[in-house]
C-alpha cells in the first residue's frame, strides 16, 4: 500500500456534481473552508469569458495582441444605426474567433444617446448546455 504523498493534501478532489466548464475568479479569492480558489462554472465562466473577451482592448494582452475587440474606440463616436452595426460586427467576430464554448443566437444593441453609450445584450447557448444564456454588458464612456 502505498503512502498518500504531500501533494495529494494540495490537489484539488473532484466533486459529486459534473461541472463542464470552469474558470478562475478575477480576484483569486480562496474558499473559507476548502483553502482552495474558487471557481466560476459553466454558464458564470463562459459569461466572464465573453464579458471579459469584449472589454478587452487588441494588444492590451502581452503575447496575444489579437484577443479582444476594439469596443472603446465606437464610444468616442456619434451614436448612429451604422455605429451600432459596427459594433455588433466586432461582438459577433470576436465570440466566434475566441470563445468557442459558446454558440451566439443573438445580439441586440440599444443606444444611449444621452450618456454616449450602449447595452449590448448577448443571448447564446453554452455548446453542451441546452438553455441558451443572457447577459447584459452596459458600454459607457467614462471621460
Amino acid at each position: 500500500m502505498a503512502l498518500p504523498s504531500v501533494a495529494d493534501r494540495f490537489s484539488a478532489r473532484r466533486s459529486p456534481e459534473k461541472n463542464l466548464y470552469s474558470d478562475f475568479l478575477t480576484d483569486l479569492n480562496v474558499h473559507p473552508d476548502s483553502k482552495q480558489i474558487v471557481l466560476s462554472k459553466d454558464e458564470v465562466a463562459v459569461s466572464r469569458s465573453i464579458k471579459n473577451l469584449l472589454l478587452t482592448n487588441k494588444y492590451e494582452r502581452l503575447f496575444q495582441p489579437t484577443l479582444g475587440s476594439n469596443l472603446r474606440n465606437f464610444l468616442f463616436e456619434d451614436v448612429s444605426p451604422q455605429t451600432q452595426a459596427s459594433i455588433k460586427s466586432q461582438i459577433e467576430n470576436t465570440i466566434e474567433n475566441f470563445e468557442p464554448r459558446a454558440k451566439l443566437i443573438d445580439v441586440a444593441i440599444t443606444p444611449y444617446p444621452d450618456q454616449n453609450g450602449y447595452v449590448v445584450t448577448i443571448v447564446f447557448y453554452i455548446t453542451t448546455i441546452a438553455n441558451p444564456v443572457t447577459i447584459n454588458i452596459p458600454l459607457i464612456r467614462v471621460r
